[in-house]
């Protein structure tokens, strides 16, 4: 990356965010370049609307879903409030409330896939577990349960059969999380064990990576921190950085995958981004799963991908600040 002298006089910046670890590289990335910037934590937090102007150059919203699974459950529908204010008084925010009601709500990100006629696998919405039985009847099984708000893999259970899912239900044992929603949806087995996320910026291709899943697992989200709580599982990780342990690897997509992909995230307004797919090993046809508004990057991403995403994030987030004029790489 060519060295770049920013004056930033004048241009305030803020970062948005909840978990306490995720985001130390970004920081970090500000820090070497001599960038202050004010950090807004998302579960101690509060906003006159009285004020009709932002302070700000630039509002990074770095939220997580998964807060929930740190006891800030209270910080999201608060963030939806809050960015639904920065967008009423023409803040500028990456990610704001046009891409985060999609991150908050696994029912709309089929929606987008519905709208733009990606495939996907096939899903029920219900807002209660009773419901469950009866949504599934014309889906295959296996099939996953999952909250619609969502967030690295958190209270999803698969169910192999129609006995077993009655039987869950009947035992009150189904949790669908803040808001009450839930999805059943066709678990598909992944051609080559193995799922696929492109991360987008500013509308173009970052980079991709496949993450091979281990033995029966069918929790596909590929980040290094998808550990769900330890309250939630038997692995001891509750620190939710800690890593999956399996096999990652730089990918290059078909084109017509990352065209998708680009149409994806624009319709969910996103202004960076993860997408996931995989290939059902039943049809040799891709399926879309999930879309992301928070990326937190591949861990040693220099020897995973062959490259370091945050000094490109960063010139991306200065050029949104106005601070400077062109990406420079």
């Amino acid at each position: 990356m060519t060295k770049v002298d920013v004056n930033v006089n004048g241009h305030k910046l803020a970062i948005y965010y909840e978990h306490p670890e995720w985001f130390a590289p970004l920081f970090a990335e500000f820090e070497r370049r001599g960038i202050g910037f004010d950090r807004q934590l998302a579960y101690e937090h509060r906003f006159d609307p009285a004020v009709r102007t932002s302070p700000y150059s630039l509002i990074i919203n770095r939220m997580s879903p998964s807060a929930y699974t740190r006891g800030h459950d209270h910080a999201i529908p608060y963030t939806l409030q809050y960015l639904a204010y920065l967008k009423e008084i023409g803040a500028n925010v990456v990610n704001g409330y046009d891409a985060y009601v999609y991150e908050f709500s696994k029912a709309r990100q089929i929606g987008v896939l519905e709208r733009l006629g990606i495939r996907y696998p096939r899903a029920r919405v219900v807002n209660h577990p009773s419901q469950l039985p009866q949504a599934a009847e014309e889906l295959t099984f296996p099939i996953i349960v999952k909250p619609n708000i969502g967030g690295s893999g958190a209270k999803m259970i698969r169910f192999d059969s129609r006995e077993e899912l009655r039987s869950s239900v009947e035992a009150g044992s189904i949790d669908f999380g803040i808001d009450d929603t839930g999805l059943v949806q066709e678990y598909l087995p992944a051609q080559g064990n193995s799922i696929v996320r492109v991360e987008i910026l500013g509308g173009e291709f970052l980079y991709a990576i496949r993450l091979f899943l281990t033995e029966d697992e069918f929790n596909l989200c590929p980040a290094d921190y998808c550990r769900v709580p330890a309250e939630e599982n038997d692995l001891g990780l509750a620190d939710g950085v800690s890593g999956r342990g399996a096999l990652v690897e730089a990918y290059q997509p078909p084109p017509q995958v990352i065209e998708q992909v680009k149409a994806i995230t624009s319709e969910a307004n996103l202004d960076l981004g993860g997408v996931e797919y995989l290939v059902n090993e039943r049809d040799g046809e891709i399926y879309f799963y999930d879309i992301n508004a928070l990326s937190n990057f591949v861990a040693d991403a220099p020897q995973v991908i062959g490259f370091d995403p945050f000094p490109r994030l960063v010139d991306y987030l200065l050029e949104r600040a106005g601070i400077i004029s062109a990406t420079v790489g």
